[in-house]
């Protein structure tokens, strides 16, 4: 169902997206990133600060188990899988889980920091949207925020839920049991699963609130200097705002895209967002719509590098590991034809005898 909801709103997003920039004018939106030029592209190295300060969070829920850089690498791969492709809302967890799993072999301990990570982004995102409401209800009439404010309030017993379900304890061990009834203890889908530890690993983490601190300091820093990205771009645009402005701007619009999951990337909608919530601040119509496709130029750049380096990534490892298959198999056939040779050295002397009675 999810996957069908995903695909059915790209017509969404594009319809959006394209009424956007019709009813703006296409000239005047060039006409104003080109003003710009180049130097919007400092965009794109800039986003991997944040993701960094997301990656330290990580670091400290993982135990510190495996190196920084490598979590920050992930952390890029898992939001362009989020992001970029048509995949559910959980495809760039799963991903990152895959891939942490290369350096922490231990399932249960990277399946439960990836889960609890999840829960804290959520309550970082609840905070950062409650900042965002606080700030243009005190700098605007606030007018076009209502709807947001109530679409929040009405979303928050999901997570509530959740965490009341994992503090409970027992989720995942009842979901295994579930699914070995259903499938069989045998299916594919239960291999290497132990939803009984997982459990475990889970309640220890959200047993320590101070490491679930940090991880949502970290997370909640991330996402205020991610906010600098929309105060940078609409000063390169020439329509400065208060630094107030810009993490108003970026925290509605957040909110906004993961309330309208169902459209694959928020394509149309995130660009929507920002024209609306700019327009608010006094930004122009074309500059509004300058910044929304900066904000997806830059996001698109980003997570196709970070897509590729996943590709590059898996391809290295399929080989290596293709070398260490092949290389027992070299040995060994190396080992049979060494002793074969062995043999027939072995039987010269006796060949020869022959041939002398022979003669």
């Amino acid at each position: 169902m999810t996957k069908w909801l995903k695909w059915a709103g790209w017509p969404i997003g594009v319809a959006i997206l394209l009424a956007l920039v019709v009813h703006e004018g296409v000239g005047d939106v060039v006409h104003v990133i080109g003003e710009a030029g180049f130097a919007l592209l400092w965009l794109v190295p800039f986003h991997a600060l944040p993701l960094l300060l997301d990656a330290v969070a990580w670091y400290g829920l993982l135990g510190r188990r495996a190196p920084l850089a490598f979590l920050w690498w992930i952390a890029s791969v898992r939001e362009a899988v989020s992001r970029l492709l048509p995949s559910v809302g959980v495809g760039g967890e799963i991903v990152g889980i895959r891939l942490a799993r290369w350096r922490v072999h231990d399932a249960s301990v990277v399946s439960a920091s990836v889960i609890v990570e999840v829960l804290i982004t959520i309550a970082v995102q609840y905070a950062f949207s409650a900042l965002g409401l606080v700030l243009i209800l005190a700098t605007t009439d606030g007018g076009g925020v209502k709807t947001i404010a109530l679409a929040l309030g009405l979303s928050l017993p999901l997570p509530v839920l959740a965490v009341a379900l994992l503090r409970r304890g027992g989720v995942f061990h009842a979901i295994e049991r579930f699914a070995a009834r259903a499938f069989g203890n045998e299916h594919q889908l239960l291999q290497g699963i132990d939803g009984k530890r997982l459990d475990g690993e889970i309640d220890a983490l959200m047993s320590r609130p101070g490491t679930l601190l940090r991880a949502f300091l970290w997370q909640f820093a991330g996402y205020l200097l991610g906010a600098l990205e929309t105060y940078w771009a609409l000063a390169m645009l020439g329509h400065p705002v208060s630094v107030s402005g810009a993490v108003a701007i970026e925290a509605l619009t957040q909110a906004v895209r993961h309330a309208a999951f169902m459209v694959p990337a928020g394509l149309g909608v995130q660009e929507a967002a920002v024209v609306l919530l700019a327009q608010m601040f006094g930004v122009d119509h074309e500059v509004a719509l300058s910044l929304a496709l900066v904000k997806r130029m830059r996001e698109v750049i980003f997570g196709s590098i970070a897509l590729g380096s996943w590709q590059l990534a898996e391809l290295g490892r399929a080989r290596r590991q293709m070398h260490l298959r092949r290389a027992p198999a070299v040995a060994n056939s190396t080992t049979e034809a060494s002793a074969h040779g062995d043999a027939m050295r072995e039987h010269e002397p006796d060949k020869a005898r022959d041939q002398d009675l022979v003669r």
